[in-house]
């Protein structure tokens, strides 16, 4: 499956989510949690990239198809 990490939540949480057990996959719901966060931090990091200068993409493409 892949590797295991571990976090401590409070026993009011605890006891709060052994309530919902049966109902609610806790396993799923934070793994869905992490990626959503993920995505969402490297969406919010591309947004912040300064533009490139127009033009940019046909130098580079120009200077590699010359190297090669």
């Amino acid at each position: 499956m892949g590797d295991g990490i571990s976090i401590r939540v409070p026993p009011e949480i605890k006891h709060e989510m052994e309530k919902l057990k049966g109902e609610v996959n806790w396993s799923e719901e934070i793994r869905e949690f992490i990626k959503r966060k993920i995505k969402e931090y490297k969406i919010a990091y591309i947004q912040a990239l300064p533009e490139a200068p127009r033009g940019t993409a046909q130098k580079l493409v120009g200077k590699d198809r010359d190297n090669h």
